[in-house]
């Protein structure tokens, strides 16, 4: 028997990055183990970077992961609030490259439609999702801890599920019309 493929499921940021590591047979997702990396906001933003880029190597090293999923960066009313979140991103994409890590990199909305149904959930609902689907009693604590556990959700369900053709869909006029020749 193969062993489950480890995901390392992060959602970055300098002044708190969550993660979650899942385990995934194919069928059944496991959570392994979730929680948060911290910097001290006081510190130089490359002090931060360097923790948060250390603190993802010791979770590599850990758990020995296959495939990183990580949210995509975001575009924030404050530019720079964007900028710095490129940065932890990029220490957190560094520590997987040098890994050989399997990257996957999804847009906040489509880890929300993969584990709610919607792409703007809440936080609360992603939570109480992320509970549900690895059955745990309570949501995975803080909120920046569910987030990666989702991102690693999302990459074992958008693993599992088979690729399906674009469906080009009618046009409201292609419906009208086609409504319109049954009423003859």
């Amino acid at each position: 028997m193969t062993r489950p493929s480890l995901v390392l499921g992060i959602d970055p940021g300098t002044a708190v990055t969550g993660f979650g590591v899942v385990a995934f047979d194919g069928r059944t997702p496991t959570l392994v183990e979730c929680g948060v990396i911290r910097t001290t906001a006081r510190d130089p933003l490359p002090r931060r970077l360097a923790e948060v880029h250390e603190g993802v190597q010791e979770l590599i090293a850990r758990h020995r992961p296959d495939t990183l999923a990580i949210e995509d960066v975001f575009f924030a009313r404050n530019v720079r609030t964007t900028v710095v979140l490129g940065h932890a991103r990029g220490v957190i994409l560094l520590a997987a490259q040098l890994a050989a890590l399997t990257i996957h990199e999804y847009p906040p909305a489509e880890i929300k439609k993969a584990i709610t149904g919607k792409g703007g959930a809440t936080k609360e609902q992603v939570q109480f999702m992320v509970a549900r689907l690895l059955r745990l009693k309570s949501a995975p604590q803080p909120a920046d801890a569910a987030d990666g556990v989702a991102a690693a959700l999302c990459a074992c369900v958008s693993a599992s599920l088979p690729k399906l053709p674009e469906l080009k869909l009618p046009t409201m006029k292609t419906v009208k019309a086609a409504t319109a020749v049954r009423r003859r």
